[in-house]
């Protein structure tokens, strides 16, 4: 794989930054100006990124799984608050299985099993979506989006889903383990974005808040926080930038353990890092009103999509000849 980004992918890293800079919340109360929102999502909606994985040419996707992770890991930079990991894994459900695509609904996924702390099924990411597509013994499933859960990423809505489920193709192993490999790359690049823009945010703040006279920033206590934090978040976006490189490059099968890899490592490191934007931040990195929290929820969510470290290092267990195959309970090895 090419460890540095084409001019293409670089073009669109700029592209997506500047969309989640402008239109993305600056600060927590912005999270309710529907105005704002409204705007951010016509500018996703324009840009075509969430149909970045809907066939092409031949079935295959528009884009490699490195550009939709660079969109996601850049929109989560941002904490966008606009739906973009369930569209673009119900658009991937429907590629890989020929379902035609459904007429003018939005669409997202409804997930089992890891995120039965919300729900036994739960539709993510389900801000404007009508149907959420499942994975249930090996067949893709259509299920009504009902009431919106209790927030625990005040970004993106998680939903309940309705209990008549609608039959829509059969999913193969192979075209399952290529599904699970990239909703797992692009946790992990969600994950990454979340770090990064954690890490940002604390900078920013030790450069600022003074004691003594003096800016925190120049702490060492405070800079080797800040430093370790920063080495998770590079660690984890080489890891994360491999899984979405071996989502079309490798065998599905090989391409789902990288992904389960990163997903480990990931999950691992942005628990870390967001405690560490928390304690860097002092007092006020515990009230609503500072964004660090908003960054660690988002982490968590994204964490419990596909499962985090312990259902993930299972996965890749299995990939080896160790253990069962059943994973995280979510019907996907």
């Amino acid at each position: 794989m090419h460890v540095r980004f084409s001019p293409e992918q670089d073009a669109l890293r700029r592209s997506v930054a500047q969309v989640a800079d402008r239109l993305g919340p600056q600060a927590v109360g912005q999270l309710d100006d529907g105005e704002r929102r409204a705007k951010l999502d016509a500018a996703v909606a324009e840009s075509g990124w969430r149909e970045l994985r809907t066939p092409a040419e031949g079935g295959a996707p528009w884009a490699s799984g490195v550009e939709v992770a660079i969109v996601a890991e850049e929109l989560a930079r941002g904490l966008a608050d606009v739906a973009f990991l369930g569209p673009t894994l119900a658009a991937e459900l429907r590629r890989l299985t020929g379902a035609p695509a459904a007429d003018d609904a939005a669409e997202t996924v409804a997930l089992t099993g890891d995120l039965a702390a919300l729900g036994s099924t739960v539709a993510v990411d389900a801000a404007g979506a009508a149907v959420a597509l499942g994975v249930r013994d090996g067949h893709v499933v259509a299920l009504s989006v009902g009431a919106e859960l209790p927030p625990v990423d005040l970004t993106r809505p998680s939903a309940e889903v309705g209990p008549d489920a609608a039959t829509l193709a059969a999913l193969d192993d192979d075209a399952a383990d290529r599904w699970a490999a990239l909703a797992l790359a692009l946790t992990c690049a969600d994950l990454v974005g979340a770090m990064r823009g954690a890490v940002e945010l604390s900078v920013d703040y030790a450069k600022e808040r003074r004691q003594y006279g003096t800016a925190i920033g120049s702490f060492q206590a405070v800079q080797h926080l800040l430093a370790d934090a920063h080495v998770l978040a590079e660690g984890s976006r080489s890891v994360a930038l491999h899984a979405a490189w071996a989502v079309d490059a490798l065998a599905p099968r090989d391409a789902l353990a990288a992904a389960a890899v990163a997903k480990a490592y990931c999950a691992r490191a942005a628990r870390t890092v967001g405690e560490t934007a928390i304690q860097v931040h002092g007092g006020i990195g515990n009230t609503w009103e500072c964004l660090a929290h908003v960054f660690v929820r988002r982490a968590l969510l994204a964490t419990d999509v596909l499962g985090g470290e312990g259902p993930n290092l299972t996965r890749v267990l299995a990939h080896h000849g160790v253990g069962d195959q059943t994973g995280a309970g979510d019907g996907l090895r």
